[in-house]
């Protein structure tokens, strides 16, 4: 299994950067896909989800409303579109093939149980 992530780079602070991510070696449908990034001295977050099963998409509070998680299955990529970029969205962007349970669809928690990972695209923040 691969997965490879591209698009990283330097953006301004208010701008945008789509970050993409190309899955080989599996079955794309039978996963959900997500998005993980990880800044220099801070442990690895998830940023966003998008489910397999039902298209649902879930984020994390920092980046919520900002951020949007896409899939084309018939290119087996996960995008993630990053608008409105602020300094702390600086890090290495990683995505990952899983499984996605909605625990509770009303407040959105969910839990992730990752099964692959790529190596990351780093994403540079000018302010």
């Amino acid at each position: 299994v691969q997965l490879v992530e591209s698009g990283g780079g330097l953006v301004q602070t208010g701008g945008s950067l789509r970050l993409s991510c190309a899955a080989s070696g599996l079955t794309f449908d039978e996963y959900a896909m997500a998005w993980y990034r990880q800044a220099p001295g801070k442990k690895r977050e998830g940023v966003a989800w998008i489910s397999n099963s039902d298209g649902s998409t879930h984020y994390s509070n920092s980046v919520k409303g900002r951020f949007t998680i896409s899939t084309d299955s018939a290119k087996n990529t996960v995008f993630l579109q990053m608008d409105n970029v602020i300094p702390a969205d600086a890090a290495v962007y990683y995505c990952a093939a899983g499984n996605l349970k909605i625990l509770d669809r009303t407040s959105g928690h969910i839990s992730y149980d990752d099964k692959f990972w790529g190596r990351g695209t780093q994403v540079f923040v000018s302010s």
